[in-house]
């Protein structure tokens, strides 16, 4: 009997990789693998030291931290405002939703600065 066909090349039947090409795409794979479903090894090499760019100074009482965050969110309220009087019905409405957000942040911090015992 004659076979149409050619017989396939012989290989190894449980490797993955049929060519260097696809042993790198498998590598890559595993790396991308390991990058978004194995975040834990990644959160475990790093240190939890907060980034000082952005740190509060632990030396600052409360008072001046809920005084400086209250001024913080006054001026992004602001600016809110301000920038929303500039754009289109649509887009302004939606702009000073955000404000009213800012501004209900604002007036938590100030009721909490209010209940906040004045330090010598």
């Amino acid at each position: 009997m004659f076979k149409v066909t050619p017989n396939p090349p012989v290989t190894d039947p449980a490797s993955p990789y049929e060519s260097p090409d696809s042993k790198k795409f498998h590598e890559a794979a595993e790396r991308a693998l390991d990058h978004y479903l194995n975040p834990a090894a990644k959160i475990m090499a790093t240190t939890n030291e907060p980034e000082p760019m952005y740190l509060a100074n632990p030396k600052y009482n409360t008072e001046a931290l809920l005084a400086n965050a209250s001024e913080t969110l006054g001026s992004a309220t602001l600016m809110l405002n301000n920038f929303a009087a500039l754009l289109e019905t649509s887009h302004r409405k939606t702009l000073l939703g955000i404000a009213q957000v800012v501004m209900l942040g604002e007036l938590a911090v100030n009721q909490a600065l209010d209940n906040v015992e004045p330090s010598e």
